[in-house]
């Protein structure tokens, strides 16, 4: 280890405080580094145009304009600001093998992981509700969803989401971290750095888990049960076409769920101990560069009115290419 990287390990201010972290990162698959490098920036490159595709198809598309497609534009915002907080650092951590950040650094991006998290959770939750009432509920779906609750819905998510994420993030602004700054991880994640404190973290450990109640339990038990009124409507209807296409309007977001909570339980509810750190890493890439990478394929590919809308976004193009060459 050079002179540089052991003055990083042992960065302190005059209390004793660490004041710089150092990311493990990858260190034992080195000879894959660059591989991983070229396929997480194709894969943050792809999930931002992806996104913004979504975002833009939703804006400038008069079909589109309904809740559904609404609260999905907002889970692609969610989502490109996820991979942002997280895979450029991962890329620089990848090709450098060790990447410092100072510690304001590292509290911000968990900051703002764990409001974009802790956002699609409360998100794919009113998309469930939507799908509730669109299903169980029609004749009065038009009168329940109206622009107004949809914007109101998504701004106390994110409201409630912030506020959420200050609890715990104010926790770790108050531990001391006075010896090792080495994070054997790949991002600032709640785990890793209560690993690191010096200092008492029972408190802010209660804090979190009690945080998980509202934040995690109460919205997966909502969407448990708006699904099971969903399937029981569905079985309802007596022709077999009549309930493809009911249950074809919240496959791509039952989809979505299944994805976002599996690796969330893979990545938090199996024992540390039942685990490798590398299966830790690889688990955290599922969830904060894979899962927004995904997302915009699933609704994509599984939803006719997302497709008609890019081919007529493409025909537009072209004409319109067509009249200003000829011009």
């Amino acid at each position: 280890m050079g002179l540089h990287q052991r003055s990083l390990e042992n960065k302190t201010t005059h209390k004793g405080n660490v004041t710089t972290f150092l990311f493990l990162g990858f260190n034992n698959m080195a000879v894959y580094n660059l591989l991983l490098f070229t396929l997480v920036l194709i894969i943050y490159m792809v999930t931002i145009c992806g996104n913004l595709l979504i975002i833009m198809l939703v804006y400038y598309s008069k079909t589109l304009h309904s809740p559904m497609y609404f609260f999905l534009s907002q889970l692609s915002v969610s989502d490109i600001m996820l991979i942002t907080d997280i895979a450029p650092n991962m890329l620089h951590i990848v090709l450098h093998e060790r990447t410092s950040i100072s510690f304001s650094g590292c509290i911000t991006q968990y900051y703002v992981f764990s409001t974009t998290e802790t956002f699609e959770c409360f998100l794919l939750t009113v998309m469930s509700y939507d799908r509730y009432l669109a299903i169980c509920s029609p004749l009065h779906y038009v009168s329940i969803m109206k622009q107004t609750l949809c914007i109101q819905l998504v701004l106390a998510s994110w409201i409630v989401s912030c506020s959420m994420t200050s609890i715990s993030t104010l926790g770790l602004c108050q531990l001391e971290f006075c010896g090792p700054n080495v994070i054997d991880h790949i991002f600032c994640d709640f785990n890793p750095l209560m690993e690191l404190s010096c200092s008492d973290t029972s408190r802010v450990q209660m804090e979190v888990t009690l945080l998980c109640v509202p934040v995690l339990i109460f919205p997966f038990l909502v969407i448990v049960v708006s699904y099971t009124y969903i399937v029981l409507t569905i079985l309802k209807i007596s022709s077999f076409s009549g309930r493809l296409k009911s249950f074809s309007t919240c496959s791509s977001h039952l989809t979505v769920v299944s994805i976002f909570y599996g690796t969330l339980a893979a990545a938090y509810l199996i024992p540390g101990e039942g685990q490798s750190q590398m299966i830790s890493k690889i688990m955290s890439l599922l969830y904060t560069v894979f899962t927004p990478f995904v997302n915009p394929f699933i609704y994509s590919l599984r939803n006719k009115e997302i497709k008609d809308s890019l081919k007529m976004l493409y025909k537009k193009k072209g004409f319109l290419s067509k009249t200003f060459g000829k011009s």
